[in-house]
């Protein structure tokens, strides 16, 4: 019974659906996470009775015809890149991005990764680097005797010195900017890979037309809203609910046939 493969994806479909919410809902915290939809596509159909085919000799046409639907499969799982909202941090080195943009880190393999979560340190060396220690690009080290860091909006890095007035000029923060979004692979820790998909990054300094401004001593909070993750949880288990019963009465409708005799 067709029946009984429809519903049984549906509720495949709605186990991906519900495993890309709780996604969400565990990175709730997670600096400059960006929430998943996933998104569904309806299966091929069985041409019953084609619509346009003539019925009869006389020329009529079949104005609807007869199509059964296979049920539904995963389209999609894209992140949604509204901005998150800004947490005052008060740690110098924590800069948020206000607008489009991503800030290029330099991997160990030496490949370019990109990420929204601008929680920075300095490594033994000076360098400004991310949680794991990866640099941030284009590699700027701030000095041993450097008493106050200060980052403009523009992504000008400046630092004021230990017996100095004037701040001196360590380095200037670039962001990346990709014509899709949304075609960046995700790799974990807050990282994000080119592909063809996205497309080439183009560098430019932050406030460029196109590209976002710099707020120091913040980062980008999450963009995970808990009452739509809780409402969309909710309608994905009713909806996994309805296919099991419909495998249910699917089941049933086959026993009751079975039973059938002359």
């Amino acid at each position: 019974m067709q029946a009984l493969r429809t519903a049984a994806s549906g509720m495949s479909a709605q186990q991906l659906n519900v495993e890309v919410i709780s996604h969400n809902i565990a990175n709730m915290n997670t600096v400059g996470f960006k929430r998943q939809r996933a998104e569904f596509q309806d299966l091929l159909y069985q041409q019953v009775e084609r619509a346009g085919s003539q019925s009869s000799s006389n020329g009529n046409i079949v104005p609807t015809g007869v199509q059964v639907g296979g049920g539904v499969k995963a389209g999609s799982v894209y992140r949604i890149t509204e901005q998150g909202t800004p947490t005052l941090t008060d740690n110098p080195l924590d800069i948020a991005i206000q607008g489009k943009g991503y800030l290029p880190i330099l991997m160990p393999s030496g490949e370019t990764a990109y990420t929204r979560a601008g929680n920075f340190s300095t490594n033994d060396q000076g360098q400004i680097v991310t949680e794991d220690g990866y640099t941030v690009q284009p590699g700027i080290t701030v000095p041993q005797n450097a008493t106050d860091i200060i980052i403009s909006k523009t992504g000008l890095v400046q630092v004021k010195l230990d017996g100095q007035t004037d701040p001196q000029t360590i380095g200037q923060i670039q962001l990346a900017n990709f014509m899709n979004e949304g075609g960046l692979e995700q790799i974990g820790d807050n990282l994000l890979l080119e592909t063809a998909a996205s497309g080439a990054a183009t560098l430019a300094a932050p406030g460029e037309p196109g590209f976002g401004m710099l707020m120091q001593h913040y980062t980008e909070a999450s963009n995970v809203d808990a009452v739509t993750e809780i409402t969309s949880l909710i309608t994905a288990q009713r909806a996994y609910e309805m296919n099991s019963k419909v495998i249910t009465t699917a089941d049933q409708m086959l026993q009751a046939t079975s039973q059938l005799r002359s």
